[in-house]
């Protein structure tokens, strides 16, 4: 038997988001106007239709009931990106910047799912309203498009609930509010703490406030657009470079252990294993890559040693967070080091964080079942509880996680198939696959660093945007969409 969805409070939801869209690209125009550019007339179009369908639409929502379930949470949650893209693109179409649709909505949904991955090849030609409506979209899809919604949802009647649950899928095991949407705002304002104050440090290093600002969004959000085509790379300083990756690390972390820090909880900071397992990482796969980059055999300095261990620390971050900034052409390394990196793409930060790919925790907890079970085969009658920080994991989170890893690596596989398939060369197609679903954005051969996706085949491209969002919504919120039984009672 079909069920009746909640269609009224569907249009309720995505009329509000589109307004937030409206809102961001008429003041996108504020930039053109202020460079003194025609393109701010597109964004004043552009903004002009967001607002218009988010009027109707939130019309059309009048009188709903508010109670939303599953079903519709995963059909907003998945529908408003794309939506977003749609509405998010038409900059790009109407100044020329990207005329090809294709390619227009792939550097879209990738700035909003903060992948980064693109397919310019010109970005220095480009407008600066075109650059910093770039940005933005990483900054706007960085804490989430719904999670930033929610601190203004309870404004039109609705707490959003079952939004963050959808859009948030990676385990959780702490609550910094009992309300989402306060919990929503709390995120919201160390968001914008972080983006303000590496804005600051990046201006006291020599970048413009332009530059700044855009870096910014696309540091703290792990997104990775930069305002070069040469990314961090253009500015040859140690500096910027390093306050670029120290930011990047913070943007890893779970946002919750800064209200916990704040609040002088911090042996909820120190005794976090997820947080402990991602700084060892990072420190031991840095080290690793920086001494296979010195060659000893021929004698070093230590200004060589340095520039090694930035370059790898840099890299490691930028990966493992799923930022996909660069300082240099990694594909110019030894293959091992690309398997360190194609290993911190699939991992990713930590749950809570911006970052895509699998999270820390999950990598933490599947560990540590596989651990146990082996002190099983050694001990078959003994009880040996997963505990993480402390606490006794409950068997139904185990299952999720690892039924999470399994159609990870299985999205992947498939996702190789299908982009060889398409035309797409080996290393290219696992690079981009891998980076996409886990929205790292530079990939491995002509997708690496030094390259970009627009020599991609179309229908990789639309099949890459596809994995950009099954990524970002964690695959289930997703894949579910594709099952008979969501359709049906």
């Amino acid at each position: 038997m079909k069920k009746n969805f909640n269609f009224k409070l569907i249009f309720r939801f995505f009329g509000i988001l589109l307004l937030v869209e409206a809102f961001a690209l008429l003041a996108t125009s504020l930039i053109a106007v202020y460079f003194h550019e025609d393109d701010f007339r597109w964004f004043l179009v552009s903004g002009g239709i967001a607002l218009v369908a988010g009027t109707i639409a939130i019309v059309f929502g009048r009188n709903a009931s508010p109670l939303i379930s599953r079903r519709e949470g995963s059909l907003v949650v998945t529908f408003v990106w794309i939506l977003f893209s749609v509405v998010g693109m038409l900059p790009y179409l109407f100044t020329g910047s990207i005329p090809a649709v294709e390619d227009a909505f792939f550097e879209t949904i990738s700035g909003f799912t903060t992948t980064g991955a693109s397919i310019l090849n010109n970005i220095e030609e480009l407008s600066y309203s075109i650059l910093f409506w770039r940005s933005l979209t990483h900054w706007m899809g960085g804490l989430g498009i719904i999670g930033m919604s929610l601190a203004i949802l309870p404004v039109f009647g609705s707490s959003g609930a079952q939004l963050f649950a959808t859009e948030s899928a990676a385990p959780s095991f702490d609550k910094i509010h009992p309300k989402v949407a306060e919990i929503a705002k709390r995120l919201l304002l160390i968001y914008i703490v972080l983006t303000v104050a590496e804005t600051v440090l990046l201006r006291f290093g020599g970048m413009g406030w332009f530059d700044a600002v855009c870096h910014s969004f696309g540091t703290v959000a792990t997104g990775g657009f930069s305002t070069k085509q040469a990314s961090i790379a253009y500015w040859d300083s140690a500096y910027i470079q390093y306050v670029i990756a120290v930011f990047m690390m913070l943007s890893g972390v779970n946002f919750t252990l800064y209200y916990f820090g704040f609040k002088t909880k911090f042996s909820k900071v120190f005794e976090n294993e997820e947080l402990k397992t991602y700084l060892s990482l990072i420190v031991v796969f840095s080290l690793t890559i920086a001494l296979s980059l010195v060659d000893f055999s021929t004698g070093f300095s230590w200004a060589e040693i340095e520039e090694a261990w930035r370059n790898a620390f840099f890299n490691v971050i930028s990966t493992m967070t799923t930022t996909g900034f660069a300082t240099v052409d990694y594909m110019t390394w030894s293959t091992f080091t690309w398997i360190i990196l194609l290993f911190t793409m699939i991992t990713g930060a930590s749950a809570g964080s911006t970052s895509g790919a699998m999270k820390m925790v999950r990598l933490v907890l599947a560990a540590k079942y596989c651990y146990y079970e082996f002190q099983k085969i050694i001990h078959p009658n003994a009880v040996v509880p997963v505990k993480y920080n402390g606490k006794i994991v409950q068997a139904d989170i185990i299952t999720k996680v690892l039924a999470f890893v399994i159609l990870y690596m299985f999205s992947i596989g498939v996702g190789v198939l299908v982009l060889t398939f398409s035309g797409m060369p080996f290393m290219e197609a696992i690079g981009g696959m891998i980076t996409c679903i886990g929205g790292v954005g530079p990939g491995l051969g002509l997708v690496g660093p030094a390259g970009n996706f627009a020599a991609v085949p179309e229908f990789s491209k639309w099949f890459l945007s596809f994995a950009m969002l099954l990524g970002r919504l964690e695959l289930f919120t997703v894949l579910v969409l594709f099952t008979p039984t969501f359709w049906k009672k």
